[in-house]
C-alpha cells in the first residue's frame, strides 16, 4: 500500500473556495437568484435549481456543533489522533474541518471556534478550526 498523499480534487465548482483559502479567506457560495448559501460548493442551487451564483466572505466565526476523534484509518496527510469538527458558522451553514490547538478533552458542544487555515500536502491550504484569536493566549 502506497503512503503517497493524494492531491485535492479541484473542479470548476470549488476552485474559488480553494483559491480563497490560499489567500486566508473563507468564501461561501451563494445563489444569485434566491440568495441561498450553500456548502459544499455545487453547480446548482438546492433551493431553486439556478446555476447562477456568487460568493460572500465568511466572518469565519461559529460554534462547535459536533466532533469526533479519528484514530483509524490513517491518512498520511494528517497526524493522529485527529479531532474533526462540524462548526455552525455565523452565516448559517456548517463546515467540517480538523480541530487544532484545542485538547480533545476540552472540546464542548457550543464552544466558540474560528476558522483558520493550514498548509496541507502538496502546498494546498485547508481550513482548520481553532479557538478564537482572543482566547488563544489564555487557553491551557
Amino acid at each position: 500500500m502506497s503512503t503517497a498523499v493524494p492531491r485535492l480534487i479541484i473542479t470548476q465548482d470549488n476552485k474559488f473556495w480553494f483559491d480563497a483559502a490560499r489567500d486566508g479567506r473563507l468564501e461561501i457560495q451563494r445563489c444569485s437568484d434566491c440568495d441561498t448559501l450553500r456548502h459544499p460548493p455545487a453547480p446548482a442551487c438546492p433551493a431553486c435549481r439556478s446555476f447562477s451564483w456568487n460568493t460572500v466572505e465568511s466572518t469565519r466565526r461559529g460554534t462547535l456543533h459536533s466532533w469526533t476523534v479519528v484514530h483509524h484509518p490513517k491518512d498520511p496527510a494528517f497526524d493522529y489522533p485527529l479531532a474533526v469538527g462540524l462548526i455552525d458558522l455565523e452565516e448559517g451553514i456548517r463546515l467540517v474541518a480538523d480541530i487544532a490547538g484545542v485538547d480533545h478533552d476540552d472540546l464542548e458542544l457550543g464552544m466558540e471556534l474560528e476558522v483558520g487555515f493550514a498548509e496541507h500536502a502538496h502546498g494546498d491550504v485547508l481550513p482548520q478550526l481553532r479557538r478564537p484569536a482572543a482566547e488563544q493566549g489564555s487557553a491551557e
